[in-house]
């Protein structure tokens, strides 16, 4: 059993994301996070398996959007480094 949750992260300044070629610009973007149920346990437990940000095409593609996998530690470092320069 697979399960996905969607949240909104806003970035108050341009960022970078390991895995993403170029720098995005500051705004909110949707996060996917799919998790699959962890079998044989007595109480629900899951493990996240994958996570994609939705962000606007590269240039000339500005109207599409790309889906791009990321690592949830990439995620965390780039709030974290969006955090520290809001200082």
């Amino acid at each position: 059993m697979i399960r996905s949750r969607r949240e909104t992260v806003t970035f108050r300044h341009p960022f970078r994301i390991k895995g993403i070629d170029r720098q995005l610009q500051a705004g909110a973007y949707e996060v996917v996070t799919d998790e699959e149920r962890i079998e044989g346990l007595s109480f629900p437990c899951f493990r996240r398996v994958a996570t994609t940000i939705m962000i606007p095409g590269a240039p000339p593609q500005n109207s599409s959007i790309e889906m791009i996998s990321i690592s949830s530690v990439d995620l965390a470092d780039a709030q974290q480094a969006d955090a520290v320069a809001s200082l």
